[in-house]
């Protein structure tokens, strides 16, 4: 089993065409962006990678495009889930064959899980695809409409999956986060996945996070841990809470759609998103823009580090 994963991991946008095709010419430069500031690893095709709204085998061309731009300088995640068990399988077998460092998952959504033993034979079947690549399986109810004891899914797991490495935990239950950390002597992994609570995280114990808005402003949760480690919480807590301020900012304007716009506004444009989503119209991009600016985004979003010049829709 490979070593944890440690600092911040982020998940990048699958860029795309106006038309919606994949643009896999501009993977290769967002990566170097995300290595240049400081990203110990990619987690792609999960949500913010729009992988639930591609094909197979346009997840896997991603997956491929991210892998070789990576060139091992930086961890890469796979994301297999599907509503298909032998989807994911084959999306865990081109993992490996790619060279990809990990697997996670979310379980099949359209009939729902119910029981963690049902959970786990789902997972030992996808692992078993990939039996070289630790699996981290994908909690994130808000999205799944799954929600069970991720205790008991470790304690399943531990005898019933050989690859199981631990959970990519995106909901945020600090208790149950802290009890999986320290389940068995901390034997598992659990990657910190609510960017706008990783202080919180951080005063339980965790050591690695996945999260989507490290792909523009790093350097905040950068200087967020760093602070803590220095015991100045007080910095710590004043960064925290411009992170929440800026996921205020998101969620109010449509999640996702907002996030890839922001992507464009500080001039790493990563084209629209896809159905069932929708892009933001320039009347909306002018709102968003005035939003970030009233809680100072673009301070540190100019402290990223390979983008081009922002774009300001007027």
């Amino acid at each position: 089993m490979k070593k944890r994963i440690l600092g911040l991991v982020t998940a990048p946008f699958t860029p795309m065409h106006q038309d919606g095709t994949i643009a896999i010419d501009k993977i290769p430069a967002m990566v170097d962006m995300l290595i240049n500031n400081g990203i110990k690893g990619m987690f792609v095709c999960g949500s913010t990678g729009e992988g639930p709204s591609m094909t197979t085998s346009e997840r896997m061309n991603v997956a491929a495009a991210f892998v070789k731009a990576a060139a091992k300088r930086i961890t890469v995640l796979v994301h297999v889930g599907h509503n298909s068990i032998q989807e994911s399988i084959e999306l865990a077998r081109h993992a490996q064959l790619i060279g990809a460092d990990y697997i996670s998952t979310t379980p099949p959504t359209y009939f729902k899980i119910t029981t963690i033993s049902t959970l786990v034979d789902c997972l030992a079947d996808i692992a078993a695809a990939a039996p070289l690549l630790p699996l981290y399986y994908y909690n994130i109810p808000a999205l799944t409409g799954i929600n069970l004891d991720m205790v008991e899914l470790l304690k399943t797991s531990k005898s019933a999956i050989p690859n199981f490495a631990g959970i990519k935990y995106t909901t945020p239950l600090l208790h149950e986060y802290q009890a999986c950390l320290n389940f068995g002597n901390k034997e598992f992994d659990v990657l910190f996945g609510t960017d706008e609570m990783l202080l919180g995280a951080l005063a339980v114990g965790a050591e690695g996070f996945i999260g989507s808005t490290y792909n523009f402003v790093a350097p905040v949760y950068q200087q967020i841990i760093s602070f803590y480690k220095e015991g100045d919480m007080k910095s710590a807590q004043n960064l925290q809470l411009f992170s929440v301020e800026m996921v205020r900012v998101i969620v109010k304007h449509g999640g996702l759609r907002a996030q890839k716009a922001m992507m464009k506004l500080i001039g790493m444009d990563c084209g629209p998103v896809r159905l069932p989503q929708n892009s933001l119209k320039d009347n909306e991009y002018i709102v968003l823009e005035n939003d970030l600016n009233n809680i100072n985004f673009f301070k540190w979003a100019n402290l990223i580090k390979g983008v081009q010049e922002p774009v300001h829709i007027r």
